[in-house]
């Protein structure tokens, strides 16, 4: 009895599926070769559009050159003066604390990113080092910063 119980509980199974992939479904797949003869021909067309994945910054950036002090001014030639870094050298202004801040990242590799105060003396590191958490200074600086302006990013 079970036997025969499993029997049919399985031959509706077969039914229902079998019906189930008769209800017009159809799957083509392309079988003609290419045009050219070759997967490697000339059939791709070429791009009608500039490239929109490019993620270098636009040269054309927008920086806040107000009022900027003599010794970031020296600090922003010393920056052009060395080789390129990758990442690229930026320089942000931030309050933080109610003062006037300037955030200066740094290059590749476990260096510390710079915060200054109005006056360029150093403040903290705010990130960077072997933890990638700065010297543990001002370790709220990004959750309290506001008002960021851009002040310089590398050009070249």
């Amino acid at each position: 009895m079970r036997l025969s119980l499993l029997l049919v509980t399985s031959l509706a199974a077969v039914l229902t599926s079998s019906v189930a992939c008769q209800r017009g479904v159809t799957v083509n797949t392309p079988t003609d070769p290419p045009v050219s003869g070759s997967v490697n021909g000339t059939d791709t067309p070429n791009p009608t559009s500039a490239n929109t994945t490019d993620l270098r910054p636009a040269r054309a950036t927008a920086f806040d050159t107000t009022a900027r002090p003599r010794w970031l001014e020296d600090r922003i030639q010393k920056h052009l003066a060395e080789a390129k870094q990758n990442p690229i050298v930026q320089i942000s202004r931030y309050t933080y604390k109610g003062q006037t801040v300037y955030y200066e990242s740094v290059g590749c590799c476990d260096q510390f990113s710079n915060l200054y105060n109005a006056k360029g003396n150093i403040i903290c590191h705010p990130e960077g080092g072997l933890t990638g958490r700065g010297d543990g200074q001002c370790p709220d600086f990004d959750k309290n910063k506001t008002g960021e302006m851009l002040v310089w990013r590398d050009p070249r």
